[in-house]
């Protein structure tokens, strides 16, 4: 039986047994969903489902991800394994079936939640699963001062006075490109430390149409990159609540700067209408190979490795603003946490500790996952033993990563508004009227999901 079907076979389990249950009993045990403190959610339901018979401690992990099963064992799963047998470590996969929601509904216990900076805190608390680890930590001799200190700054940020996560992996954005179009332009390749303006003039160069087919030179994820703006603006004001789209001048420089300019050549709009009026993307970087560099994820090649190894391609560091060189985007780290249900902390912690130390980083780093420590020696192995031999692995450090702003837990929620903008003040340039509609999209679905 595959991980999906396994884990919807249990979820219907669950919810048969959490129903039986509460329709049998006067008193009940039935507020399965209730996750607030006192009784573990689903009480006897969940630990008729997991309990397990081998006698170790059992650690249920989870990610809203969607990560696999599969992906999972590769980064972490094989090496916890050879390292604790006395535990049973459990990932449960978000499927279209079975997300957080559900789970809690069934009464599956989660010991170890992780989730990148994006949705981390919102997953948390939608639940009310956020579990302050400071005391923990101290006892578990977890030096957060070890981190690169923006991702620290950030966790702290969130959890307000407490610490709801530790670091495992980060992630950042670079500059890839495709050497081929490059050859066949006649055009020097991209550089480390480069600046937007002389990343949009390369973008011109590269712009163009021979034959039957077009090119264009320059584009970058938007979703990513307004998450993890160099200028580190907030998507949501802290003292308002409200979104900054409208009211932050600093937009509309990141905008004109980082999408704009790039695009201000004679056949680059033109491509754009062309394609839905969107922003060339991962189908025309990759798949139609039309697109010379994409800024995207530093992680991004092992989510399509097909893909990248059909292209002639390397990376640079992303290119900065001419008035804050030697910055880059904002760093994008995953955290692991324990929560409210995690019934054996001691060892939840010791399995987090584990992910954090030189050997495991230095692990991760060689094969291409961002590491989370100021160790210059774990860091200069980064991608030594990634399929992709050669590559420039060093642009993701290149640069120092920007400050991490106020995150509310609406960012990802509007993240799509702030995103739509973007092809459009490079199609129609009018900043003031696309921002002030998007500002009010965003506020709207603060407001619809319950934003204070």
């Amino acid at each position: 039986m595959n991980s999906r079907k396994f884990y919807s076979v249990m979820l219907t389990l669950c919810l048969s047994l959490v129903w039986v249950l509460s329709a049998c009993s006067s008193g009940g045990t039935g507020n399965a969903g209730n996750t607030g403190g006192g009784e573990e959610p689903g009480g006897t339901a969940a630990t008729s489902v997991v309990n397990n018979k081998d006698g170790k401690d059992t650690l249920y992990v989870y990610s809203n991800s969607g990560d696999s099963v599969e992906s999972w064992n590769e980064r972490f799963g094989d090496l916890l394994k050879e390292k604790f047998p006395n535990y049973t470590i459990e990932y449960i996969p978000k499927t279209n079936e079975v997300g957080l929601k559900e789970l809690i509904t069934a009464g599956q216990r989660i010991d170890i939640y992780w989730e990148s900076i994006g949705g981390f805190s919102t997953y948390l608390t939608d639940f009310d699963l956020q579990y302050d680890m400071t005391e923990l930590i101290e006892q578990h001799e977890i030096d957060m001062t070890q981190f690169e200190p923006t991702i620290v700054d950030a966790i702290k940020q969130i959890s307000g006075d407490q610490i709801w996560g530790v670091p495992v992996f980060n992630n950042t954005m670079v500059l890839y490109y495709n050497k081929d179009l490059f050859d066949k332009f006649g055009v020097d390749y991209p550089v480390d430390g480069m600046t937007w303006d002389e990343a949009a003039e390369l973008s011109k160069k590269l712009t163009r149409t021979e034959g039957d087919k077009s090119y264009v030179g320059l584009s970058s994820s938007e979703t990513h990159l307004l998450l993890m703006n160099h200028l580190s603006i907030p998507y949501v004001d802290p003292e308002t609540k409200k979104s900054t789209l409208d009211q932050d001048e600093r937009w509309k420089n990141f905008y004109e700067t980082v999408f704009v300019k790039p695009a201000d050549v004679s056949g680059y709009r033109e491509y754009m209408q062309a394609h839905e009026n969107k922003l060339p993307y991962r189908k025309e970087f990759l798949e139609a190979q039309e697109l010379a560099m994409f800024g995207w994820l530093s992680s991004i090649t092992s989510v399509f490795p097909d893909e990248f190894s059909k292209m002639n391609w390397d990376m640079v560091a992303m290119p900065t603003f001419a008035d804050a060189p030697g910055i880059g985007t904002q760093a994008y780290p995953t955290y692991f946490s324990l929560t409210k249900m995690t019934e054996n902390k001691d060892a939840a912690m010791e399995v987090i500790k584990y992910l954090v130390s030189e050997e495991v980083q230095t692990k991760l780093s060689r094969n291409g996952i961002m590491p989370v420590l100021k160790n210059d020696s774990i860091i200069e192995q980064y991608g030594a033993d990634s399929v992709y031999q050669g590559k420039n692995y060093g642009a993701a450090f290149f640069n120092e990563f920007a400050e991490i702003p106020y995150k509310s837990d609406h960012d990802r929620t509007i993240n799509t508004p702030y995103a739509k903008a973007a092809p459009r003040v490079v199609l129609e340039g009018d900043f003031n009227t696309i921002f002030r509609e998007y500002a009010e999209e965003s506020n709207q679905k603060m407001t619809d999901a319950g934003a204070e």
